[in-house]
């Protein structure tokens, strides 16, 4: 039985490993030099004025192509194992008639079905797990970088955590286990097939969106406005009033997955539009004699024509926010916990992978003719 399994399942492992293993050396080679560049950048770039920000952004867009292709493959990886390794690994035997010669044997139905989910579900956690941890490895300087601009990639959001860490076992199992007992329960292959695609994305897609948010309550701070971290966009027009723009960024941790942020007063209430400051503080604009030092109106704050320095006022202006009590409030989940989120959704949907593979025991026995 396992020699039969195998030689279903050897043309698309020899596929599946010709691939992991292009991916890997491609990493190796590549991975050492990426370190070494970014470990002699990131301390060079101390010095700076605008500390590591220009230094960061160079280097995640200098390697963005490869890698987001890399937390693609990533991610793929599992979807491929539902949809080629597990809707067809029962519903192609039903489709065509096959089981039955096996089942008049003398295997029964249950080791038929635990070699095959055995065998092939091993082999694709094992596959999942080398595709993420070898990525994981090699995008550890991108993250970084990436972490750092803005708008960033937190590594608990979307756009990396299912492409990181033990995470991918889990998917790998469970879009594994989901093919399996879809096919079985469809008994045709291409319908099979594309419902456990869609069912799978969909429910990556929902992951990250209304369940791992809430798996570990959140944080919730204040921080102070400051130019140097948290402000994004500042405009100040002639006569008028102060608009702010923040960054979707907690200053003390550029890396964690932000929630939701926003500008709140004294009480605590959201500031919506221009600041309500008085018309003749330190945040009006400055005189028409001043407006060549201060730069073409809506720039970032203390960003002059030419890289010149900041504005008049601009210190006195940010002291009357933080005394008027202006804050912003940040919801968001610490970079600390990505290995926490990681064992929790990995044994998440090993979990569901459980329970799919002891309906498939239990429909094959009790259901199936």
């Amino acid at each position: 039985m396992i020699w039969l399994t195998w030689r279903q399942l050897r043309a698309g492992a020899a596929m599946l490993a010709a691939a992991l293993a292009a991916l890997a050396l491609l990493l190796a080679v590549t991975g050492p030099g990426l370190s070494d560049d970014f470990s002699k950048g990131s301390a060079a770039c101390v010095t700076q004025n605008d500390g590591c920000s220009q230094f960061f952004q160079t280097f995640y867009h200098d390697n963005q192509a490869l890698f987001l292709i890399t937390a693609v493959v990533v991610m793929l990886v599992p979807a491929l194992v539902g949809l080629f390794w597990g809707a067809p690994l029962i519903a192609r035997e039903l489709e065509a008639g096959t089981h039955r010669l096996v089942w008049n044997q003398s295997i029964t139905r249950t080791r038929w079905l635990a070699v095959k989910l055995g065998l092939t579900g091993l082999a694709a956690m094992v596959a999942a797990g080398i595709g993420g941890l070898a990525v994981t490895w090699w995008a550890g300087p991108v993250d970084k970088a990436a972490a750092g601009n803005t708008p960033g990639f937190p590594r608990l959001g979307a756009v990396l955590f299912p492409a990181r860490g033990i995470v991918p076992i889990g998917y790998a199992a469970f879009a594994f286990a989901l093919g399996v007992a879809l096919g079985m329960l469809i008994r045709r292959t291409l319908p099979a097939m594309a419902i456990t695609l869609t069912v799978f994305a969909a429910l990556q897609v929902a992951m990250p969106l209304l369940l791992r948010p809430h798996l570990i309550p959140a944080q919730h701070s204040y921080f102070r406005i400051d130019p140097a971290t948290n402000v994004d966009f500042m405009e100040r027009a002639n006569g008028g009033p102060l608009n702010l723009t923040l960054k979707a960024q907690v200053p003390t941790d550029t890396s964690a997955w932000v929630l939701s942020q926003r500008l709140v007063d004294k009480a605590r209430h959201t500031v919506h539009g221009a600041l309500p400051l008085a018309a003749n503080g330190p945040c009006n604009a400055p005189p028409p004699s001043q407006e060549q030092n201060q730069g073409p109106q809506g720039q970032g704050p203390g960003q002059g024509q030419a890289g010149k320095t900041s504005p008049p006022g601009e210190k006195q202006c940010f002291d009357e926010i933080d005394r008027l009590g202006y804050r912003q409030e940040v919801t968001y989940q610490p970079s600390s916990r990505f290995w926490t989120f990681q064992v929790i959704e990995t044994g998440i949907y090993t979990a569901l992978a459980a329970l799919l593979a002891g309906f498939s025991f239990w429909w094959i026995r009790r259901r199936l003719t």
